[in-house]
C-alpha cells in the first residue's frame, strides 16, 4: 500500500496541505470536545457513508481525510459487481465506527474524477489519506481481503499520520442524546495531575494509562500521559552531554531523539520537530521508525491544533513520500 500525490488539475488538489492541516485541527477540537461533553460533536453513523461529486470533492473528501482516513468507492447504477461490493463496504463503515469514512462516487455523473485516478474499470477502491492517494483493489473483493486491506489502511493512518478518526453518536438519528462516558475519569485525572504537581512523574504516567484502559480515545489522558513521559524521559539527564553528543553524531538516532525531547522541554518546540524530521529523511528501517514514532509523540504533547504541529506533519509527509 504506497501512497502517493495526485494532481488534480482544474478539479481538486491532493496536495492541499494546509486545507487539509487546519481540517485536522478542526477535527482535533471536535474530538476533544466530543470527549468532554460526552458527544455532543459527534456524528450520526449515517454521515459514515457520503455521496461525493466533482464540487464538493475537496471539501468531502481532501479536507475530511486529514481527520480520517476516506475510502472512495467509485460506482455506476449499471455496474452488477458495484451492487454487490456497494452494500458490503457501507456495511463495513458502519461496523468500524468511525475509522473511516465511505466517500461513493458515481462515475457516469464525475468522469473527470475518474480519469484523473487512472480508473480503468469498475467497481475501482480507493482512499485519501492526509491528502495522499491510495489505491486499493478494483473488483467485487472477498470481505476478508477488503478487511485486511482496510485494517492496514487505518494502520497507515494512525502511525504516519495520527490520524484519530470521528467521533460517532450511534443515538444521534433517534433524537436521545448520547450518554456520557461511564468511569470516574475525574478523580483519575485529578490524582494524575497531583502526582505530576509532587514530581511522581511514574504515577502520573500510570493514572493517566489507567484511564485511557477504559477510555482509548480520551483526549486530555493522551495528553497528560504524553507531557508525563517527555519529562520522565529528561529528568536526570545532563542536558550539555545529550547536545554535544547530538551534535558530534548527527546520524546517531538515539542522540537526536533525546536532543529533540530536551528541545521540546526548553521550549524549542519548532527545533525539536525540524530535527527529526530531517533524522526521518537520513535514516532507514527501524532508524527511521524510531524518529518517525518519537515526533508523533511530541505532536501529542503540543497538542494538533497547534499551528507548529500542522506545519511539521506536512514537513513530515514530504520526506516520508
Amino acid at each position: 500500500m504506497q501512497p502517493r500525490n495526485m494532481s488534480m488539475s482544474g478539479v481538486v488538489d491532493l496536495a492541499a496541505v494546509k486545507a487539509a492541516g487546519e481540517a485536522k485541527a478542526k477535527a482535533e477540537q471536535a474530538r476533544a470536545e466530543a470527549a468532554r461533553t460526552g458527544g455532543g460533536a459527534a456524528v450520526a453513523p449515517s454521515a459514515l457513508v457520503i455521496d461525493v461529486d466533482e464540487a464538493g470533492f475537496e471539501r468531502d473528501v481532501l479536507q475530511r481525510s486529514a481527520e480520517v482516513p476516506v475510502v472512495i468507492d467509485f460506482w455506476a447504477e449499471w455496474c452488477e459487481p458495484c451492487k454487490q461490493l456497494g452494500p458490503l463496504l457501507e456495511r463495513l463503515a458502519v461496523e468500524y465506527n468511525g475509522r473511516f469514512v465511505l466517500a461513493k462516487v458515481d462515475v457516469d455523473a464525475n468522469q473527470m474524477l475518474m480519469q484523473q485516478f487512472g480508473i480503468q474499470g469498475i467497481p475501482a477502491v480507493f482512499a485519501v489519506v492526509a491528502g495522499q492517494a491510495l489505491p486499493l483493489f478494483q473488483g467485487a473483493a472477498p470481505e476478508a481481503q477488503i478487511r485486511a486491506t482496510l485494517d492496514q489502511l487505518i494502520q497507515v493512518g494512525e502511525e504516519r499520520f495520527g490520524l484519530t478518526g470521528i467521533v460517532v453518536d450511534q443515538d444521534a438519528e433517534s433524537g436521545v442524546p448520547a450518554a456520557a462516558p461511564a468511569g470516574p475519569y475525574d478523580a483519575l485525572l485529578s490524582a494524575a495531575v497531583d502526582a505530576l504537581d509532587a514530581g511522581d512523574l511514574g504515577g502520573a504516567v500510570q493514572a493517566y494509562k489507567n484511564v485511557l484502559a477504559d477510555d482509548p480515545g480520551n483526549t486530555e489522558a493522551k495528553l497528560g500521559l504524553a507531557q508525563a513521559e517527555l519529562l520522565a524521559r529528561v529528568q536526570g539527564v545532563d542536558p550539555q552531554r545529550v547536545r554535544k553528543e547530538a551534535a558530534d553524531n548527527p546520524k546517531d538516532v538515539a542522540a537526536q531523539i533525546a536532543a529533540a525531547d530536551l528541545d521540546l522541554v526548553g521550549g524549542h518546540v519548532q527545533d525539536a520537530f525540524g530535527r527529526l524530521v530531517d533524522t526521518v529523511r537520513v535514516t532507514f528501517g527501524e532508524d527511521r521508525d524510531a524518529a518517525r514514532l518519537r515526533l508523533l509523540e511530541l505532536f501529542e504533547v503540543i497538542g494538533a491544533e497547534d499551528p507548529r504541529v500542522t506545519a511539521a506533519r506536512q514537513a513530515l509527509a514530504r520526506v516520508l513520500f
